[in-house]
């Protein structure tokens, strides 16, 4: 059809050739041809990548990162390609080897390359610094060369930085550690004292250490609340925004995802929003549609305007986001971070909550009593328990807790299929959409791939026309803030309410309903069953959290506690596992992290 047009290639692509496809006019040509240009930096990007085997959708995202150059500079420097996610360093030499005839691999360009690239690698573990010798050490295996000269010229670039006690990070981590410390700093030193009712009858329903965090979120500029399930977060974060309001100061609150969000919203009777929503976080525009970017219109030049900012969830705050938060905060504003460091720490790279608590630099709370008893409070039990190291026996003859036993995999998957769609509903109660299965793996028969596809057939199978149907649960894989007309953050889970045509599908998030077309689709999944990672910052009716034997080595503390602090009203724990899991639970502490935000908070706020 093309070549009966005249298009045998991309300079053959014109208005006139568009025209003269069947059912083109030339309004749909003109806007054929506009897409097409735009997109002319990626079709060159793949012309360079795919011969040499690398998947040709890598060549959207170099553009994405790199820009409308992308393809000059990938010709010049073909390692560029390591700072994309997924390009391994066998994928780059195989370009490289291609576009620069003649090229060794010691050449410079690729041994500094490689040093980010490790970097990066030790970043997506969660570490924001790793040590000159270890570095080093992984250079090795990939023969870079001297090693040592390539750790030098890439410090040299200013795209990695190195502290004095020896220790390597990529500028942008090192930056967000910076910043965050110095904003710590400036508001504790601006913040003023906010003068209010302490004798409200909402204070005087709080005990001890939940007045002590009030009274210190509104003497000092940043404060920390933390405490496990049930012994009342909530309650005290309610009582602060009464007071703080009740004295005429304004308020903010956020939260990492839009169900913590709407969680803290109806608790504290105030409007609440996401991180990314409270900082105006901005789409731009790429090669073939809009992409967002992490960049946010609130910052230094356009700070929030309100006196008290309070973030729920900080467990799930990394480096960058918090450096983002800090840097929005208008001197003397009152920042109050509320969150369990015993849940897993960010994605992201950093443990900004748990750097916060252990640096002794800013006043934090901790409650301890456990309050929720008068629902049965066995959740709130066996969450406290599994926090302090154990995992106890459960005898609820109210069922709010339920374990059940499985043989293998298959046996457990089986078993989850069968809770979500008969037990629970049947014996509960609590209807399907309700039910929330939690997973530390995404293959494997009781992984979410699997599970997503068993659930799927039972609860909601479709015409199987299309990847999703009216009626599907889904969950957000990336942030999409500019999706009409609400947009939606990453771990978000949703239910669709129409599929067009065109494959735009409308899903009914937490914080509204969003348009997810184009590109956007590919960063959705269905979310019957989602990671523990992905449920961090919820919280559902019902939730079935389930243990596979492939689970065991990604077991750990802050994982079973994390999944199981996930249920509101009802936790079916099925336990596939065997020992590993009350190993984990007794040993296994949250997995160590490297960052260099501790000594920083020292620097600026203790110097």
């Amino acid at each position: 059809m093309l070549e009966e047009a005249g298009i045998r290639g991309p300079a053959d692509v014109s208005s006139s050739s568009l025209a003269g496809l069947p059912k083109v006019g030339p309004q749909r040509a003109g806007r054929l041809l506009s897409a097409f240009i735009a997109a002319t930096p990626a079709y060159e990007v793949a012309e360079l990548i795919v011969p040499a085997g690398v998947e040709a959708r890598v060549a959207g995202r170099a553009v994405d990162l790199l820009g409308p150059a992308a393809p000059r500079l990938l010709r010049d420097d073909p390692w560029r390609l390591l700072s994309i996610h997924g390009v391994s360093p066998g994928d780059a030499d195989r370009v490289a080897r291609a576009a620069i005839p003649g090229v060794t691999r010691d050449d410079a360009r690729r041994a500094r390359a490689l040093v980010g690239w490790v970097l990066a690698r030790q970043a997506r573990d969660g570490h924001t610094v790793g040590a000159r010798a270890d570095v080093a050490a992984s250079l090795a295996e990939f023969g870079a060369g001297d090693e040592q000269a390539a750790i030098s010229a890439a410090v040299e670039s200013a795209f990695v930085v190195e502290t004095d006690d020896g220790l390597l990070g990529l500028a942008r981590y090192a930056e967000a550690e910076d910043g965050i410390a110095q904003g710590i700093a400036r508001l504790l030193a601006t913040a003023e004292p906010i003068e209010a009712n302490r004798r409200r009858s909402s204070v005087a329903s709080l005990d001890e250490a939940q007045r002590a965090a009030v009274e210190a979120a509104l003497s000092g500029g940043v404060t920390v609340l933390t405490g496990g399930p049930g012994t009342g977060k909530s309650r005290t974060v309610a009582t602060l925004v009464a007071l703080a309001e009740a004295a005429g100061r304004s308020v903010a609150l956020a939260a990492p995802t839009g169900r913590a969000a709407k969680r803290l919203e109806e608790l504290c009777e105030s409007p609440a929003s996401t991180l990314h929503r409270l900082l105006g976080a901005q789409p731009r525009q790429s090669g073939d549609g809009v992409t967002f970017d992490g960049g946010f219109a609130r910052g230094e030049d356009w700070p929030l305007d309100e006196d008290v900012v309070v973030v729920d969830e900080a467990s799930m705050l990394d480096v960058e986001l918090a450096d983002a938060l800090l840097t929005a905060c208008s001197d003397g504003t009152h920042l109050v971070f509320v969150g369990d460091a015993a849940q897993l720490p960010s994605i992201g790279p950093g443990r900004v909550l748990g750097d916060l608590i252990d640096s002794g630099s800013v006043a934090v709370t901790e409650l301890t009593t456990l309050y929720r008893q008068a629902e049965g409070g066995t959740i709130a039990r066996l969450a406290t328990a599994v926090r302090g190291g154990s995992l106890a026996a459960v005898d609820d003859p109210t069922h709010e807790v339920v374990i059940v036993p499985a043989r293998g995999s298959a046996d457990a998957a089986h078993r989850v299929v069968q809770l979500v769609t008969d037990s629970i509903p049947r014996a509960l109660g609590i209807p399907a959409e309700q039910v929330q299965v939690v997973t530390p793996v995404h293959r494997g028969p009781a992984g979410t791939q699997a599970l997503n596809a068993a659930l799927k057939a039972r609860i909601n199978p479709g015409t199987g026309k299309r990847r999703f149907d009216p009626g599907d649960r889904v969950v957000a894989t990336a942030n999409h803030m500019e999706a009409a007309p609400f947009g939606y953050a990453n771990g978000e889970v949703g239910a669709v309410e129409n599929v067009e045509s065109d494959g735009t599908v409308t899903v009914l998030f937490a914080s509204g309903p969003a348009e997810v077309k184009g590109k956007a689709l590919a960063d959705l999944l269905h979310g019957w069953a989602i990671t523990v990672h992905r449920a961090q910052g919820s919280e559902f009716p019902a939730v079935v959290v389930v243990l596979p034997p492939e689970a065991g080595g990604l077991m750990s503390r802050p994982l079973v506690y994390t999944a199981m602090t996930r249920a509101q009203r009802h936790l079916s724990v099925v336990h596939a596992a065997g020992p590993a899991v009350a190993r984990a639970v007794r040993q296994v502490g949250a997995l160590p992290r490297r960052t260099r935000l501790i000594p920083m908070l020292h620097e600026y706020v203790h110097d």
